[in-house]
């Protein structure tokens, strides 16, 4: 009896334990199917390493703030774009910006026009934004008036109509490491949408998402940047910390606030300044530097070799000459031999002698003096 019991007991004790672990396997199972729709499942240290740490004050000695304008049909651009919705290979860079402020766990922050402030004054509040874009959503469960979050289905998140976005980027250089970096602070999607009459898209820019408090999630989404080769090798991440996107200056950091459009209303002068802005900064690390002694021996060779072909021009040139003046000179030659022979062969001009005659004919004349001596 007492070894059936304890038999029993066992059986009881092993099919609770299944049980138990049958709901936590269960439970972690719905946990990661909801982080997998929302794009979270991030914690403080993953946070802390893909953290980008900004250089001390003490540490730059110049500094560019530079606003660009990405287009997200050139390019490698579209990579932020699709998927339009989400699917097995992921979200688009704006699904997961929309699920992070949906559930409160990141902050968004004013559109100014150049004026960006990234304080708690200018942080907007999600529920207004989606009014004011009209985006249709719901309470979700756990909200509260402190910590509000929201729930939006996928088919109204208007992914199709963010064709473009303004980032920010800082160029810096830190005498710490003694180099030129380039990094993108923050990023603000742009609602391209139509009114009721058609025409033309109007853009409407969002709000500003510091690029540091989503770039863990960023990570896990890796995208497509080359349509032969389908292996997807970057991230989110990697698309921007590599600077992988394309996107024009639409602006430099002034003292005026104004744009380049604004400073260079002729299209061939915005142009102008648009690459000039990119060739200084591009060009800025390298004249900072002396040259190596293999740069400067390639510089020498390259030298070389435009002098030889200068001096194998200059010879062309000189041996050109020194043949047109060789065939003026046996021109002249021709034509002085031509004139002698031509004065041998002509004969000489016949002379008539005039003769004094002794009888006066009528048609002789005597001179003045003959006349007087008579």
């Amino acid at each position: 009896m007492k070894f059936s019991r304890l038999i029993l007991t066992a059986l009881l004790v092993a099919m609770t334990a299944s049980v138990v672990n049958a709901q936590v396997v269960r439970r972690k199972d719905a946990d990661k199917a909801k982080d997998k729709k929302s794009g979270t499942q991030v914690t403080e240290r993953q946070q802390s390493f893909y953290e980008v740490k900004e250089p001390s004050d003490a540490d730059l000695q110049w500094m560019k703030v530079i606003y660009r304008q990405l287009d997200l049909t050139k390019g490698k651009n579209p990579a932020l774009y699709y998927p339009e919705e989400p699917n097995e290979d992921g979200q688009s860079l704006f699904f997961i910006i929309m699920r992070l402020l949906a559930n409160n766990e990141i902050k968004a922050y004013e559109y100014l026009d150049g004026r960006e402030m990234f304080t708690d004054e200018f942080q907007i509040k999600v529920g207004e934004m989606l009014d004011r874009f009209h985006i249709l959503y719901s309470n979700a469960k756990g909200s509260t008036e402190k910590n509000p979050k929201y729930s939006i289905e996928d088919a109204d998140i208007p992914g199709n109509e963010i064709l473009s976005y303004y980032i920010i980027e800082k160029w810096e250089f830190d005498t710490r490491s003694n180099s030129m970096k380039a990094r993108v602070e923050a990023i603000c999607p742009v609602l391209h949408r139509q009114d009721e009459f058609g025409g033309e898209a109007i853009r409407y820019p969002m709000f500003w998402v510091k690029l540091n408090e989503i770039r863990p999630h960023m990570a896990q989404q890796y995208v497509f940047t080359d349509d032969d080769n389908n292996l997807q090798r970057y991230n989110l991440d990697d698309f921007f910390k590599l600077n992988m996107y394309s996107g024009e200056i639409y602006k430099v950091k002034n003292l005026r606030n104004l744009s380049l459009r604004q400073q260079f209303p002729d299209e061939e002068a915005y142009k102008h300044a648009q690459d000039s802005i990119e060739a200084r900064l591009r060009m800025f690390d390298k004249n900072l530097w002396v040259p190596s002694r293999e740069e400067l021996l390639a510089q020498k060779g390259d030298k070389a070799e435009d002098g030889e072909e200068a001096t194998e021009g200059t010879e062309e040139t000189e041996a050109t000459k020194e043949k047109a003046k060789e065939e003026k000179k046996s021109v002249r030659t021709t034509k002085r031999g031509s004139s002698k022979s031509d004065s041998g062969n002509k004969k000489a001009p016949k002379v008539k002698n005039r003769t004094k005659s002794s009888g006066g004919s009528s048609g002789a004349t005597r001179s003045v003096r003959n006349r007087k001596r008579k």
